[in-house]
């Protein structure tokens, strides 16, 4: 099962392949995108380094999970995924439960889009593909991807802080992991279709 397209009210987002490269370069090489990453931005040959496995990793799409490209119309958002816990393409695949992670072009922040984009890959994972548990993490001073974690039903589960050998500013705050299991996401789609029925 490959990576399907998915659509929203907004969104069409599509399966990553290398011929999305370039629009990723514009993404990375914003040092405020990647604050709470690299706490800078990447540089060329770092993003096609970076990049080009996972564009073409084909490993993750046999059971439908990996990348994919957001689009608004014909203008380039950012990317959204779930898959395999820290994205590295030699990880294992699981088809019971994946990490979902977004990144949003700056002139598109604080639209609601991040929103949009991981609740089309929650329905997605859990409605087609079984999954049963889906996670995120982020730095526990990133406020915004944390706000973006509740608004899509994610529940905190801890904070853990690691030793890193460059550490990035509240880095010593630590990181944190929110999730939402298959019987949380049908509750709620259930207690919001009731709710617009009414």
């Amino acid at each position: 099962m490959s990576r399907p397209v998915l659509n929203s009210s907004r969104i069409e987002l599509r399966p990553m392949t290398l011929q999305h490269l370039p629009l990723l370069h514009g993404l990375d090489s914003d040092p405020l995108v990647m604050k709470f990453l690299l706490g800078r931005a990447r540089t060329s040959q770092e993003i096609d380094e970076f990049w080009a496995p996972r564009c073409a990793d084909r490993v993750a799409d046999q059971v439908g999970l990996g990348w994919w490209v957001g689009f608004e119309g014909g203008t380039f958002l950012g990317w959204w995924d779930l898959g395999r816990s820290g994205s590295a393409t030699d990880a294992p695949v699981s088809t019971d439960q994946a990490e979902i992670g977004w990144r949003v072009m700056r002139k598109h922040w604080r639209k609601g889009l991040a929103t949009e984009g991981a609740l089309l890959l929650l329905d997605y994972g859990f409605g087609k593909l079984g999954l049963q548990r889906i996670w995120a993490e982020t730095m526990a001073v990133n406020y915004a991807s944390r706000g973006v974690m509740s608004k899509i039903g994610m529940d905190y589960v801890r904070t853990q802080v690691r030793e890193w050998q460059d550490p990035l500013p509240g880095a010593d705050y630590g990181e944190v992991l929110y999730e939402i299991t298959a019987l949380q996401w049908e509750r709620k789609t259930t207690t919001e279709s009731l709710g617009e029925a009414n």
